[in-house]
C-alpha cells in the first residue's frame, strides 16, 4: 500500500467518523462560501495547495487562502461549490480530486462569510491554470509544517491594522485568518493519527 493512499485512507476514516461542526444561520445573516483543501504528494511528502490572492478581487485582498469561494443558488452541494471554485480558480478539473472529508466551519471576522471546508486529494505535480483576475501565485507547503510550526498567537499587520492570530510563516508568507484556522482545525482533528512522511505510524 502507498504512503500517498495510507494518509488517504486515513483522512477518509476520520473525517468519515465525525460529524462536522456547523454554524447556524436560521436568519441567512452570514454569506456562505466553500473551499476545498487540495492535498498533494509530492518529493516524498504531503503538501497542502495554496493560493495568493490578487488585488483585484473583492475580498481578503492579498490574502493567502485555498481555493473556493461564495455559494451560488445554482450549486448543487456545499461540495459542489469547492470544486466549481477550484476549477474557476486554479484549473483545477473536478474529476481530478478525489474529495475525502468536511472540517468545521470557519466564520471569517470582517467580511462575516461561514466557510465550509472540503479536504480532497490532487494528483501530484498538477498543471494548474491560474485565473490571472483573482489568483497571483500557487504556493504548495509540506503539510508536517502545520503540525509543527503553527504560532496560536502571532502578531500580524496587514493593510496597517495588527492581528493576532494562528499563522504559519512560510518562505515569506504568512498563512494566517480563517485559512490558518482552517488548518488549526485540521490538526487537531488528525494529529496523532496522520502518517506525515513515509513510514511513519
Amino acid at each position: 500500500m502507498s504512503y500517498e493512499k495510507d494518509i488517504a485512507d486515513v483522512i477518509r476514516e476520520v473525517l468519515g467518523n465525525r460529524q462536522p461542526v456547523t454554524i447556524p444561520d436560521p436568519e441567512d445573516a452570514y454569506n456562505h462560501a466553500s473551499v476545498l483543501i487540495p492535498l498533494t504528494f509530492e518529493n516524498d511528502r504531503s503538501h497542502v495547495i495554496l493560493t495568493k490572492r490578487t488585488d483585484r478581487v473583492e475580498h481578503h485582498k492579498g490574502q493567502i487562502s485555498f481555493p473556493g469561494g461564495r455559494v451560488d443558488d445554482g450549486d448543487e452541494s456545499l461540495e459542489h461549490t469547492a470544486l466549481r471554485e477550484a476549477e474557476e480558480e486554479i484549473g483545477l478539473a473536478k474529476g481530478d480530486v478525489i474529495l475525502l472529508g468536511r472540517l468545521d466551519d470557519t466564520l471569517t471576522i470582517v467580511s462575516n462569510f461561514i466557510i465550509h471546508p472540503f479536504v480532497g486529494m490532487v494528483p501530484p505535480n498538477y498543471h494548474f491554470k491560474l485565473c490571472e483576475a483573482e489568483v497571483e501565485r500557487i504556493l504548495v507547503v509540506p503539510l508536517e509544517l502545520f503540525f509543527s510550526n503553527m504560532q496560536d498567537n502571532y502578531s500580524f499587520n496587514f493593510q496597517g491594522i495588527t492581528y493576532r492570530t494562528p499563522a504559519l510563516v512560510y518562505h515569506g508568507d504568512v498563512i494566517w485568518g480563517a485559512t490558518a484556522r482552517i488548518m488549526k482545525n485540521f490538526v487537531a482533528i488528525l494529529n496523532g493519527k496522520l502518517p506525515l512522511k513515509p513510514g511513519d505510524k
